[in-house]
């Protein structure tokens, strides 16, 4: 244990984290596309060579819009969770979430549009 930190609880909550991100990976379609979007994105970044400032800002924004979507997902299955039966308030909440995310992926996505023109 060095400065108080217990490395096998680190490393116990590393891997759970991983476990988190895998497990959505595998079972939410649209965080699935959202992250072949982003490698796609990274991928170009590099191609181009974009500013470092460039980079940072669109590394920014993915890891925005895949938190979001992280958030969306969770917050859904707790709903079910909690409500397994139709809910009008529990759809508005849905719809609501789902709508942060889409006004968060129109964002990046028009950043993303006015830093790779020039390019094409």
């Amino acid at each position: 244990m060095i400065l108080g930190i217990n490395f096998k609880k680190l490393i116990r909550s590393f891997r759970f984290a991983f476990l988190g991100v895998a497990m959505i990976l595998r079972e939410e379609h649209v965080f699935k596309v959202m992250f072949l979007i982003a490698i796609l994105v990274i991928i170009a970044m590099f191609y181009f060579q974009l500013p470092l400032t460039q980079k940072v800002l669109l590394f920014t924004i993915i890891i925005l819009v895949l938190v979001l979507e992280l958030i969306n997902s969770v917050v859904e299955k707790v709903l079910d969770f909690v409500c397994s039966d139709f809910n009008g308030q529990i759809k508005i909440i849905k719809n609501m979430m789902a709508g942060i995310v889409l006004l968060a992926s129109i964002g990046a996505a028009i950043v993303g549009v006015m830093i790779f023109s020039p390019y094409f």
